[in-house]
């Protein structure tokens, strides 16, 4: 921290306070702040010092002079959070930031997993900021932006990896204690073998159930850990007791049961879990990897000499004059100068067809050039590119959605409090009321009332079902990544569909011809004249006449914007737009004229033959729709979802499209932004959205929607950020996705109804609620019974699943 004469003085950096009247009217302000000792401002040093009694009294300084309409000049960065495993992780991590003196805000995206922090650089830095969050229990991830998601990446597979080790574990170690405990248990050193076993697993592999469950007593919350830590622990504790000291038991006429299979086999399956989860999340950073990956890492820089430089994409600077050779990707924002090319844009718009770029046309990074060659200046570079902005938009997505707090850690926020109260409650009442082995007696059921509440029917409830589930989805061509998305899908009230590729092809194909005179030696020539082209659409042409002889033609020119000319013998042939026939004054029948008006009412891209004279043939190419769409469309309308189509393409298609499959929402010319601003005014409106779509246009709003579903044919990037993925591209799989997700949530609250069915009886048993009445006592062994037969029947339940339609 600077200082001064003072004690604990503080330099507040000013901006825009350039008059002694502003100075005035600052000093007027920071009178108002309670906990400063004194103040002043120092014009000169354009700086306000400022003499805290308490850390509070800086933020509020700065807070006061910021709202009188003046600056103070602070940073603002955002550092990844590690060792968060709860949303209250996030609240401690978030307010031992904000306790940092110069700290003005700090927030947490528990989702994002990162900190967000405004901080005074003259009196605090990234480092005590870390210091401050290690010290509750957490570390921030201090380095550079370029080497940032690497380092996330690697430290989360690691994770993985290490979390996969300890199930596999986990799981061998548990097998043999619970079949021993099951089925063996009189057997010679049973109870040692056990231990031996379960130890590990307890004590090693389910070492971080019990930091989180700490950490959440910290809180004063508890999740799912720590009912896991409970329960295990207290069974493993007494387990060992009963083991070690069975004669204490033996001696007032009771039995040492031991509970390791319990301890063991709980933190198996939740461990289980937990590596089904942490597999989901690493599908996150890796879609923001391939989006970056767009952009070249080296351009094409013309110097001011004229002599073509390579140069690194950070060098590019705004107005230097770049050169794009075919094939390659755009590196930045620019305006075209010289040349001209066919540019493929899908990645904005979503559409198939590449877009003509001539003088003064913009550029965008990450688009593709096609066949031909130009030179462009550039005019947003860095973070200011439209790429990097989807990138960041992308990333504030997938960190905006709140996590969904699962329901077995709302459960479990109750449930703990509420056995740890009846195992109190039981103690005393048998201190009290128990007679002659009161003490022994009421140890013996409160111990016995958290055991038998161990949450392994609990635990199963949602992994199995949501295995089952995944497992069937897969069956069924829907490839579920995130257990949440299975769950939430069954309350989507509004689908979001996108056009291209989705509810269409994605690819343009002849629909109709329609030839004045049908020769096939004018087929041939049409087919060479296509195969030399240079217009994308000429690729469907090509495709659709691809078993017709070729006409070999001698000469062939394009003409930019209006098609291709060539010469077979003394004649000449035009394949192109309506202006290049009209330009050589080429006669168009009335037959040809009405078939060209009637496909161009229905949005189809209308080409034209013909030879010196005369219009030969009139050709349709359009975006097909699939077979399956209509289907799908009127099956999710009949279960009562709202359905809108949002494109890039124009007003016509979109009308047109929207009206052959039957669907009454849509939006036309739609920008990668304002599919997610869409996305969000439906949420707004209280709707539970899913966004289907197969392109990287598609990438935020799949981000920012609640169910988000990709066709498995469509971009690697638009299948890493959807938690669904269609593999054949058929739109009747998202109402089977629906419906199987009623099934599974289904299934997940019968089990959760059978697992508390055994806690509802044998929690009350344990505490001896008959024993005044006819002096039954539960037997350990029937506890442990009863423990196996719930988690049979959760796990059966959850079979079932897998044979419903």
């Amino acid at each position: 921290m600077a200082t001064d004469i003072y004690k604990d003085t503080v330099y507040l950096p000013l901006e825009d306070v350039e008059s002694e009247h502003c100075a005035s009217i600052v000093e007027k302000g920071l009178a108002q702040v309670k906990g400063l000792a004194s103040y002043r401002v120092e014009l000169n040093n354009h700086r306000a010092v400022i003499v805290p009694k308490d850390s509070e009294a800086v933020v509020s300084s700065v807070k006061t002079i910021k709202d009188l309409g003046y600056g103070v000049s602070t940073l603002t960065k955002t550092f990844p959070v590690l060792g968060m495993t709860c949303a209250s992780c996030a609240s401690s991590a978030e307010s031992m930031a904000k306790y940092e003196q110069g700290v003005v805000n700090a927030s947490v995206n528990f989702a994002t997993g990162n900190l967000t922090v405004e901080y005074l650089p003259n009196i605090t830095d990234h480092l005590k900021i870390q210091k401050a969050v290690q010290a509750g229990g957490y570390d921030l991830l201090i380095e550079d932006e370029s080497t940032q998601q690497e380092t996330l990446e690697a430290i989360h597979a690691a994770k993985f990896h290490k979390l996969k080790i300890k199930t596999r574990w986990a799981v061998l170690l548990s097998l043999p204690v619970v079949v021993i405990g099951m089925f063996f248990m009189d057997m010679p050193y049973a109870n040692p073998i056990m231990w031996l076993f379960s130890t590990p697993v307890v004590l090693w592999l389910g070492k971080d159930f019990f930091v989180n469950a700490w950490k959440q007593a910290k809180h004063r919350s508890a999740n799912m850990d720590t009912l896991v830590a409970l329960s295990t622990g207290i069974a493993y504790i007494f387990s060992v007791f009963n083991m070690l000291f069975a004669e204490f038991w033996h001696q007032r006429g009771l039995h040492a049961h031991v509970y390791f299979e319990a301890a063991s086999v709980v933190i198996a399956f939740i461990l289980l879990g937990k590596l089904l989860e942490e597999k989901a999340k690493g599908n996150t950073s890796s879609a923001i990897k391939k989006l970056m990956g767009l952009q070249p890492k080296t351009v094409m820089v013309i110097q001011s000499d004229g002599v073509e430089c390579q140069v690194p994409i950070e060098a590019v600077n705004t107005g230097d004059i770049i050169l794009v050779k075919p094939g390659e990707k755009i590196a930045v924002d620019g305006v075209v100068i010289s040349g001209n090319s066919y540019v493929d844009e899908s990645m904005l718009s979503g559409e198939p067809v590449p877009v003509l770029k001539t003088g003064n046309e913009q550029v965008f990074a990450g688009t593709i050039n096609q066949k031909g060659s130009f030179q462009f200046k550039a005019t947003k570079v860095g973070r200011e590119t439209m790429l990097a902005q989807i990138i960041k938009m992308v990333q504030d997505a997938q960190g905006s959605k709140a996590p969904v707090q699962k329901l077995v850690d709302r459960i479990a926020g109750v449930f703990v409090p509420v056995v740890i109260g009846i195992a109190i409650l039981t103690f005393l009442l048998w201190f009290t009321l128990g007679g002659e082995n009161h003490l022994v007696q009421g140890l013996l059921a409160a111990v016995t009332v958290l055991v038998i509440a161990c949450p392994c029917a609990l635990g199963l409830a949602t992994p199995t079902a949501i295995m089952v589930g995944v497992g069937k989805g897969a069956e069924q061509g829907i490839l579920i990544k995130d257990a949440e998305s299975l769950e939430l899908a069954k309350k989507v009230s509004a689908v979001v569909l996108d056009k291209t590729g989705t509810i269409t092809e994605g690819k343009p194909v002849v629909t109709d011809v329609y030839w004045k005179n049908n020769e096939d030696n004018l087929k041939g020539i049409l087919l060479s004249l296509e195969k030399q082209s240079e217009h994308p659409l000429a690729e469907a042409v090509v495709g659709y006449f691809n078993d017709v002889k070729v006409t070999p033609i001698s000469f062939i020119e394009s003409i930019t914007g209006k098609g291709v000319k060539g010469s077979e013998g003394i004649e000449t042939y035009y394949v192109g737009n309506r202006r290049l026939l009209d330009e050589n004054r080429i006669t168009i029948s009335t037959e040809l004229m009405e078939h060209a008006t009637q496909w161009g009412n229905q949005s189809k891209t209308v080409i034209w033959f013909a030879n010196s004279h005369t219009a030969l043939a009139v050709i349709a190419i359009a975006d097909r729709i699939k077979e399956t769409s209509v289907r799908a469309i009127k099956e999710m309308q009949a279960m009562g979802i709202e359905l809108y189509m949002l494109t890039g393409d124009n007003e016509a298609t979109a009308r047109a499209i929207a009206a052959e499959t039957g669907l009454q929402h849509y939006k036309a010319e739609v920008l990668p932004e304002h599919k997610a601003d869409f996305v969000k005014e439906l949420q707004q409106r209280g709707q539970v959205v899913a966004m289907v779509g197969d392109g990287i246009n598609d990438s935020t709003a799949l981000a920012t929607a609640d169910v988000s579903i990709a066709m498995g044919k469509g971009s690697d990037i638009a299948m890493d950020v959807a938690k669904m993925t269609i593999i054949s591209s058929d739109l009747t799989k998202i109402p089977q996705a629906i419906r199987l997700s009623k099934q599974t949530v289904a299934t997940i609250k019968q089990n959760l109804f059978w697992a508390f069915i055994y806690n509802l009886i044998g929690i009350p048993l344990a505490a001896g609620i008959l024993y005044p009445f006819n002096g039954f006592l539960l037997n350990p062994m029937i506890a442990g019974a009863a423990m196996a037969l719930s988690s049979v029947s959760v796990v059966s339940n959850s079979l079932r699943l897998r044979w419903k339609k």
